[in-house]
């Protein structure tokens, strides 16, 4: 048979075409996991000139793809978990800290996970939420199919259960706790090892975001006695081993991608939400702790504060890569890895973040190139201008310091606003990455106009952010009967109060708040946990025009109102005990659903 070369074979043609067709509707959607450790520096990594650590499973990520050593995070935990779930500036989505409903992410926001499992994943979270824990704010609520994590912001925090310890923990299963044996990072990690494993045939999203190295410092004494034995301070001891047990159960995830054979068609991610806690004030310091001559803690917005650990790879698309310098961010990761997913962002939706995949698949990356980025970090729901802010491009860096931003909870009087725009700070963090030649009166004309770029994005996160209000809590729905409240979610005045500009107070200075609560008519139990009764005196359960009182004995550990009738609608929940005049609240609150009406 011949053919004539001058005549187009159609028939040849269009198989062609159909087999590149039928490949590219059975290109299969890459499986994603996000391993994100707690309070983890950009010093904590042995590559970065560590000269105790060794984490090679870590690295490992960054050798088989690409490091970013230069992404950036918020100083806090819930505002970087906000940021990376949405794509979008925490301000934006409600997040201001990390306890007393600044932690509160609105359930309006579009999560990754969301638009994951409505696009065919199985979704899972194994570890650290910390943007809510009743509905509608729960990871359930929020898109995870698959929820195992503790409460609050960690184990033995106010959130509870009392008494919770990193060993042998009372975690949250799919919104049921349940007591588990053995260490917090293993069994996360198991858990999340076990939702890998499935033999669903459907991609899977995972985020195993641990709680460690996180306060308080628990960790098996196997892994802390070597670094005991270099004679390192039991802080860093603790730490650093707390660490190394990261280290080892990342290098159990990457060995199961590989025995399930699925490391090609798997995007992984490692980064830290914030930088590591060496100090909080000038008298709380972390002796001997390596920060890679960076500058700042955890809650600064200096580098040490926000600049974390960040490692990707995804065989065969991500090429085997040096070190990548261009500045990423932590809300880039949302529009990223749809891109990846080759899943539309949601419409309607103001996303802050930029795509990296342009970076990672080696195409020009125009851009990030002169790129600004965010981060304010204060305490309180009320976001203050110019207090405690930063605006960070590759090349120059303004801040706004402040030694303690856990007391910005107050409007700023016009003198001290005066005074902290007279002392703005800015450092060519190219060429001065320790950020100690402070260069704000050499170029007043670049720090004016980062500041106005700064002033135009406050006013727009924060309108947004103002229009919706604080989350509040709901009480009485069917998907959620039984809601726990707890003092890490009360606001009002007293619990604002116990930070100030003098310094830090313990909670127990300021010992009443309320939560925040839209409820459903209904007949309710309602049960308080009890401080300490010293002498006989009474328990308040108080909610718009209902008011019960009931005597309680010295002694007494707990109260139940029965049968409480509960009108519908958003108000302030009170419950508090008057022992004296002045009121205080009760450790746990439970509010049982019996019918609604």
């Amino acid at each position: 048979m011949t053919f004539n070369n001058n005549k187009i074979n159609y028939g040849l043609l269009l198989v062609v075409f159909l087999l590149n067709f039928q490949n590219t509707i059975a290109q299969p959607k890459p499986n994603i996991i996000i391993m994100m450790s707690d309070d983890q520096g950009y010093g904590d990594i042995g590559a970065h000139d560590n000269p105790y650590l060794k984490t090679p499973h870590m690295e490992s990520i960054g050798e088989q793809g690409i490091e970013m050593t230069h992404f950036f995070a918020y100083p806090n935990c819930s505002a970087s978990r906000a940021a990376l779930l949405t794509g979008r500036y925490p301000y934006r989505t409600g997040v201001t800290a990390v306890t007393q409903v600044d932690h509160f992410m609105n359930t309006s926001e579009i999560t990754l996970a969301e638009v994951l499992r409505d696009n065919g994943y199985r979704t899972g979270i194994f570890g650290k939420w910390h943007l809510g824990d009743n509905t509608p704010m729960r990871p359930t609520d929020q898109g995870f199919q698959e929820a195992l994590v503790h409460k609050g912001g960690g184990i033995g925090q106010a959130a509870g259960p009392a008494g919770n310890t990193y060993f042998d923990p009372i975690l949250e299963h799919n919104n049921v706790s349940k007591k588990y044996e053995g260490y917090c990072d293993d069994i996360f990690t198991e858990a999340a090892i076990d939702f890998i494993s499935s033999t669903d045939d459907k991609p899977f999203f995972t985020y195993l975001a641990t709680n460690l190295p996180h306060f308080p410092l628990q960790v098996p004494e196997k892994r802390a006695e070597p670094y005991r034995d270099m004679g390192l301070h039991e802080d860093n001891a603790l730490t650093y081993g707390m660490i190394d047990n990261i280290d080892y159960n990342v290098g159990r995830v990457l060995d199961k991608l590989k025995g399930l054979g699925i490391e090609k068609n798997t995007i992984v991610i490692f980064l830290s939400d914030n930088g590591p806690r060496t100090r909080r004030t000038k008298n709380d310091t972390y002796p001997g702790r390596w920060v890679a001559n960076l500058r700042g803690t955890k809650t600064s917005i200096y580098d040490a504060g926000i600049r974390v650990p960040f490692y990707v790879q995804w065989p065969g698309t991500i090429n085997k890569e040096k070190p990548t310098s261009e500045m990423g961010a932590i809300i880039d990761l949302f529009p990223t890895l749809l891109e990846a997913a080759q899943i539309k962002s949601p419409e309607g939706i103001h996303i802050d973040g930029q795509s990296l995949l342009p970076l990672w698949t080696k195409n020009s990356p125009k851009n990030l190139k002169n790129r600004d980025y965010f981060v304010q970090m204060h305490y309180g729901p009320t976001p203050f201008k110019y207090m405690h802010f930063t605006v960070r491009t590759p090349k120059y860096k303004l801040i706004s310091p402040h030694n303690f931003p856990h007391g910005i909870v107050h409007q700023p009087t016009d003198e001290v606003l005066k005074n902290v725009l007279k002392n703005l700070e800015l450092y060519d963090v190219e060429n001065d990455p320790s950020e100690r030649i402070n260069i704000a009166n050499k170029h007043p004309e670049i720090v004016d106009a980062m500041l106005a770029r700064y002033e135009n994005w406050f006013d727009e996160v924060t309108e947004e952010r103002d229009a919706k209000g604080v989350q509040r809590i709901y009480l009485g729905t069917k998907n959620q009967p039984h809601v726990n409240l707890s003092r890490f979610d009360w606001g009002g005045p007293r619990v604002i109060s116990r930070f100030d500009y003098g310094g830090p107070r313990v909670i127990e200075d300021n010992q009443l708040g309320y939560w925040q609560v839209t409820t459903e008519k209904g007949l309710y139990d309602v049960s308080f946990d009890l401080p300490q009764i010293k002498s006989d005196c009474t328990a308040h359960l108080k909610y718009k025009d209902v008011h019960i009182i009931h005597p309680i004995k010295v002694g007494q550990k707990n109260i139940v109102f029965k049968n409480v009738q509960l009108p519908e609608g958003a108000g302030n929940f009170h419950a508090y005990i008057k022992e004296e005049r002045l009121a205080v609240g009760p450790h746990f609150v439970d509010v049982h659903l019996l019918q609604q009406n």
